[in-house]
């Protein structure tokens, strides 16, 4: 068995005297398909902002978390979006070429090709996502559910070996949310990258998540498959409340 592509062990963050995170420890292995689930204000997103980078992140430039080998997308979309929608992938791929600004500025031999070949790649994740033929459309204007698909786009333009997926199918209706369920394996299987999930959609995560994490006041109260996690009296009380809550 492979080892795990990320690992974080006995991670805390505190906001002053508030503890957002106590002790968190996760482990994923090459073409997981994890969920991170737990009430509002559980934790989840700061334990995301945490596993950014998989190594010490501290001081990095964005660019150069994205190359440790991870990438993510974020609960409120973050777009480009006087970008086109191809120049939105292309930023993200970006993050691999290798020539200088010099060699963009004057068109050098090794320039051209390296951005011949990223227009191709952004045109294969565009046509991946059904989006070839709205290549040219500044993004601002695509229909939310197609901004939705152009972040996991670019996100995977950076070539990543782990990602994760910050709430997808918030604002989206029940067909769109099927069509990201499928989405969301295919992205898996067809890339062969990792994936870790945040959702409040139960149905989503539970349908598509192979084990899950659950998070309460940012500690882990359980861990396991989809029918452990629904069987489970922590999760049960974390997300419902105990009978004398109920009846207070």
């Amino acid at each position: 068995m492979s080892g795990p592509v990320l690992s974080v062990s006995g991670v805390s963050k505190s906001f002053g005297g508030l503890k957002a995170v106590q002790d968190f420890t996760l482990s994923l292995r090459p073409g997981d398909l994890q969920g991170l689930i737990g009430p509002n204000g559980a934790g989840k997103t700061t334990c995301f902002n945490l596993l950014t980078g998989g190594t010490s992140v501290v001081g990095m430039r964005p660019s150069r978390i994205a190359l440790t080998g991870m990438a993510r997308t974020f609960q409120n979309i973050r777009l480009f979006g006087d970008l086109t929608v191809l120049d939105n992938v292309r930023v993200g791929g970006h993050l691999r070429v290798g020539h200088t600004m010099g060699g963009a500025i004057f068109r050098t031999r090794r320039s051209r090709l390296e951005e011949a070949a990223l227009s191709r790649r952004a045109f294969e994740l565009l046509d991946f996502f059904g989006l070839t033929d709205r290549a040219d459309v500044r993004a601002r204007n695509l229909p939310y559910g197609d901004q939705r698909k152009l972040e996991i786009a670019r996100a995977l333009a950076t070539d990543p070996k782990v990602l994760l997926l910050d709430e997808p199918a918030a604002g989206m209706n029940s067909g769109e949310k099927i069509a990201l369920r499928d989405l969301i394996r295919l992205v898996r299987d067809r890339f062969r990258v990792t994936i870790l999930l945040i959702e409040h959609d139960m149905g989503l995560v539970m349908d598509i998540c192979e084990r899950i994490t659950v998070l309460d006041y940012g500690c882990i109260i359980a861990e396991g498959t989809p029918r452990e996690i629904q069987a489970n009296p922590k999760v049960i009380e974390a997300y419902l409340g105990t009978a004398e809550e109920s009846h207070a």
